[in-house]
């Protein structure tokens, strides 16, 4: 089994930015594979769509750090684990700008980025951004697009009805050839479709506590995943899953451990990250919890 940690970011953790690099340095030689960014713009004050299914916005998205930036500072401090985004909100941002910053994230990890894609759900990120909040999948599968030419092909250049990137060199390639490998989030059938289409990997997640057969039903999506991708005349063993544990306030990491051996038995899945934010309120305590689990599920 893999155990990676998101890096702390968010709410309470985001002030102790300075403490990333030690973080990010005591989880990797405990012995932890991955640690993982989350991407948020804003929390706003009167949303029209609230997160996971309320009319509001958690308290800790009043203090969030930049993804990229989060990533960097891991990645100047460690060697060895895996640098990834669950999830970027692709659509925010121009495809050129993306391109460069993920560029920059996989030659200074020496290759270790697993750039995870959404869509997001807040009609006001889009507004801040100045994109659209509708056609947000399109303008994914076109941000898509736009990186693939840009990795492989110098000059590069992408021309779609969403977004476009000008004749330009292209000659700095991420060290993983022929690109990172790209990782898709969601749930939905659309989603589903496109991950077996052309994602190189799944990023579902593990509410916890949650329903007690989540991983059955993870098991089912993933196998519409492969179906789509025989049909595509992919191979579905090619293609990752990576699963995110939230954690809710208050859940014990008994708890924790436990839902994430569930999970394992139900599905086959073995790598996973966990999400302290709401659970570990301090840099301190996310280093504690951290270690702690690491011991649980060795």
């Amino acid at each position: 089994m893999k155990i990676g940690f998101s890096i702390p970011q968010i709410g309470a953790h985001a002030p102790a930015a300075a403490r990333i690099p030690e973080f990010a340095a005591a989880m990797e030689h405990a012995g932890a594979d991955s640690l993982w960014v989350g991407d948020r713009l804003l929390a706003a004050v009167d949303p029209r769509i609230g997160y996971a299914g309320t009319d509001t916005i958690p308290p800790e998205f009043n203090q969030v750090l930049d993804p990229f930036l989060a990533l960097a500072l891991a990645a100047a401090a460690t060697e060895r684990v895996r640098l990834g985004a669950n999830v970027l909100i692709a659509p925010l941002y121009p495809p050129a700008i993306l391109a460069r910053a993920l560029t920059t994230l996989d030659v200074a990890s020496a290759g270790r980025l697993i750039p995870g894609f959404g869509i997001g759900w807040s009609p006001e990120e889009y507004a801040a951004a100045g994109v659209p909040f509708t056609k947000r999948g399109a303008r994914l599968e076109q941000t898509l697009d736009a990186l693939e030419a840009i990795w492989t092909t110098d000059p590069a250049e992408y021309t779609g009805s969403l977004v476009s990137v000008p004749r330009h060199r292209a000659e700095l390639r991420p060290i993983q050839q022929p690109r990172p490998p790209i990782h898709l989030a969601g749930f939905t059938p659309v989603a589903m479709e496109r991950i077996g289409r052309r994602g190189d990997g799944w990023l579902p997640v593990v509410p916890v506590p949650g329903p007690p057969e989540w991983g059955v039903h993870l098991r089912a999506l993933r196998d519409i995943v492969d179906r789509v991708a025989e049909t595509a005349g992919r191979d579905p063993a090619a293609i990752e899953t990576i699963v995110r544990v939230n954690v809710r306030a208050g859940t014990s990491l008994d708890q924790v451990a436990a839902a994430v051996r569930r999970t394992v038995d139900q599905s086959g899945f073995v790598d996973f990250f966990i999400d302290l934010t709401y659970v570990s309120p301090s840099m301190d305590g996310a280093l504690t919890d951290a270690h702690r689990l690491l011991d649980l599920l060795a």
